[in-house]
Parts: structure tokens; sequence; C-alpha cells
């Protein structure tokens, strides 16, 4: 699950990546600019996908290192971002950890560690 929703993501495929939540999901991002987000529901996840459309830089991965842990449905996995910003072709790279729990096929809650200052300082 974890390989089909970063695919998605350097895809650029975010419309279909909502489709991979349960209905009652929850995304943690505590590390969000200006402040953590908590996004509750498939509904709020779609909607911050939805805000990606379009935006201003495109990803590859990186360093991908998946942990298995003691809980068969749950993974930590940490990874790099590559990125340009389309409107300047600067370079941006982040690095990323996030815990994946799935359930039923569908992920339940995930916890997002993303350097969102490297993101914004790109994007400005």
């Amino acid at each position: 699950m974890f390989e089909t929703l970063l695919s998605g993501i350097t895809a650029g495929e975010w419309e279909r990546l909502a489709s991979l939540y349960a209905e009652d999901a929850v995304v943690d991002i505590p590390f969000a600019l200006p402040a953590p987000v908590r996004l509750r529901g498939r509904a709020e996840i779609a909607a911050h996908f939805d805000a990606a459309l379009g935006g201003p830089i495109s990803f590859s991965a990186h360093d991908i290192v998946v942990h298995e842990t003691t809980d068969p449905k749950v993974i930590v996995a940490e990874w790099n971002y590559r990125g340009r910003v389309t409107a300047t072709g600067s370079a941006v790279d982040v690095a990323n950890i996030q815990r994946l729990r799935v359930r039923d096929g569908l992920i339940v809650s995930t916890r997002d560690f993303h350097n969102h200052a490297a993101l914004a300082a790109s994007a400005a």
C-alpha cells in the first residue's frame, strides 16, 4: 500500500490517492507549516490531495527504506523526495518519514514527517 501511495504521489495522480484510504482514516502531519494538520476521513484527505493538483513541485522518490514492525499492519518508511519547482526549475530535496497503518487493504492512519520548511522555501 505504501508503494502504491508513493508512486501515485510521484506520478502526480492526486485525484486517485484518496481512494487508498478508509472512510474513517486519520492523517497526522505534525510538522506542517504554519501549524500541525490532522485530516479526518476520506473527504478531508481528498480535499488535501485536490489542493496539490497542479502544484509547483514535481517529485521523484529515492533512498526508500521500509521498516517492518511487530504489527504486520504497520510499517515505518523513510525516503527522500528530489524535485523541481515547475515555475523556476530550481531543485528541492525533502526528507520524509511516515508511519502507515493498513486495515482491510486500505490506509487507516498515517503520521507523516516531511521537511515542510524545505517545501515552503522552494515554493516561495
